[in-house]
């Protein structure tokens, strides 16, 4: 039976395969990644693909598309059913696939949907993608030969796993986790059955129209039921993930807010302790706090480009033993397997502060103060948006400005730093700064917005756009 199929242009995305549920994603689509990735798989000498999927509505129909498509290619198809990503990654590694595609619209409203890829091991992302589209456009396919399926309950052998690394201390801790209905929601559930303290567990459910909040801990209205819980009951601290828990949010004590580059400070500091001089990574929008902080416990901090398959690439380049990212993504390679995992970084906070004299909230407060903006977005065709960088460093750079052009553009001065990037997944520019002090930030953003104009775009509004850290 001959193959042909055409993806819509804006689902084959930087990172994955994303789309909105019956306008631009699929079951077609999805037979058609089983069929052409499928096909790539066995081209590179595989045999087994491990298939997993999130708790979205849509998610068991477009799974069983799928695997249709990928046993057709001759694969001996694992599905290690519904769960969160990081468990089809763990299964991954465990069964030693030689692939692995995980249904999921991450932290997306609920009508969207997609599809992240590893091959042989690694990322499976940014050329990798189009050429996959390319291919199904083409019909380039492997002959249709009949393949296996069969079930594989992980989920045990994964908890064992991420409890085997809790060593902890004299503290019995007390711990609040919002699942925000996420596809964690068992797999949590048999994690805290197996951890020492108490805990609780909000939104326990995984519940795909996410009814309570939107899965995004990196948002701080996201995080007012955590909040808010974890002040009632006195706990020592509050863990938070996005929809596929892939991302961590986390909330001390108090319940103040630690932020990915903070939550990275704590981390790096215990690990540097067994890897002392190690390469730490972290995104182009991390604060300069968390460069210093690295440097000042005896590591080599590296600031990287956004996005989780280009940092997992660099760690394996670099021997890095730990990354993180703004957006919460935290990647383990000391005792762990490099990949993002919000439970087993959960995991590894309790161990920190379960061995800690002081509460949580000691240490963020003694972290050096700086004023910065949340991230800013603005608007921007997608064609524009990159043209617009390369305008702004070319300025830059006939200015004889202090600026890093890993991603986008991060100007540093006397006040601070700020940083103008373009997205590679959706059609606006992406923007942080930060400043020593108010007024510091405010000829921060001056700058910044004099760069936009110069560029031709409308001066944007930062009404409110500024908060401590």
């Amino acid at each position: 039976m001959s193959f042909t199929h055409r993806f819509e242009s804006t689902s084959l995305r930087e990172y994955d395969i994303r789309g909105i549920v019956g306008k631009t994603l699929s079951t077609d689509d999805a037979f058609a990644i089983g069929r052409t990735f499928g096909s790539l798989v066995r081209r590179n000498g595989g045999k087994t693909l491990v298939v997993g999927y999130d708790g979205r509505l849509s998610s068991p129909s477009l799974e069983k598309a799928l695997v249709q498509g990928a046993v057709a290619c001759g694969l001996n198809v694992v599905r290690v059913g519904r769960g969160p990503t990081p468990l089809l990654y763990y299964g991954s590694v465990s069964l030693k696939a030689d692939g692995a595609v995980m249904v999921t619209g991450s932290h997306n409203p609920p009508d969207h949907n997609g599809f992240k890829i590893t091959l042989a091991g690694k990322p499976f992302f940014g050329a990798q993608i189009r050429e996959l589209g390319d291919l199904a456009a083409r019909g380039d396919v492997v002959p249709e030969e009949k393949g296996t399926v069969r079930d594989v309950d992980i989920r045990e052998e994964y908890v064992e796993r991420l409890v085997k690394d809790y060593v902890g201390g004299q503290r019995k801790l007390k711990v609040v986790w919002d699942n925000g209905n996420s596809s964690a929601g068992e797999v949590l559930e048999m994690l805290v059955k197996k951890l020492p303290g108490e805990h609780i567990v909000l939104n326990a459910k995984i519940d795909g129209t996410f009814p309570v909040h939107h899965p995004d801990p990196t948002v701080a209205k996201n995080l007012e039921q955590l909040i808010a819980s974890v002040r009632e009951h006195k706990a020592d601290l509050g863990i938070a993930f996005d929809g596929d828990a892939d991302r961590i949010g986390v909330v001390d004590n108090t319940g103040g807010i630690l932020w990915g580059d903070q939550l990275l400070i704590l981390l790096a500091r215990d690990v540097l302790k067994s890897h002392s001089g190690a390469t730490i990574i972290a995104d182009a929008k991390a604060s300069q706090v968390l460069f210093d902080e690295v440097a000042e416990a005896g590591g080599k901090p590296l600031m990287w480009r956004t996005g989780h398959s280009l940092i997992k690439s660099k760690m394996a380049e670099t021997g890095s033993p730990l990354a993180g990212e703004m957006s919460g993504h935290i990647f383990f390679a000391d005792k762990w397997y490099g990949f993002d995992d919000a439970l087993y970084a959960g995991v590894r906070v309790l161990d920190i502060v379960a061995r800690m004299d002081e509460p949580l909230s000691a240490f963020r407060e003694a972290l050096p103060k700086t004023v910065s903006t949340p991230e800013l977005r603005f608007e921007c065709d997608d064609h524009r948006k990159f043209k617009v960088i390369e305008e702004v460093a070319a300025r830059l750079r006939k200015e004889g400005a202090d600026v890093s052009e890993i991603d986008g553009v991060r100007v540093n001065t006397p006040d601070g730093w700020w940083l103008l990037r373009a997205s590679n997944t959706q059609a606006v520019l992406v923007a942080r700064a930060e400043g020593r002090t108010e007024a510091c930030l405010e000829r921060l953003k001056e700058a910044l917005v004099q760069q936009l104009e110069l560029s031709g775009l409308p001066r944007p509004d930062f009404s409110g756009a500024s908060s401590g850290h």
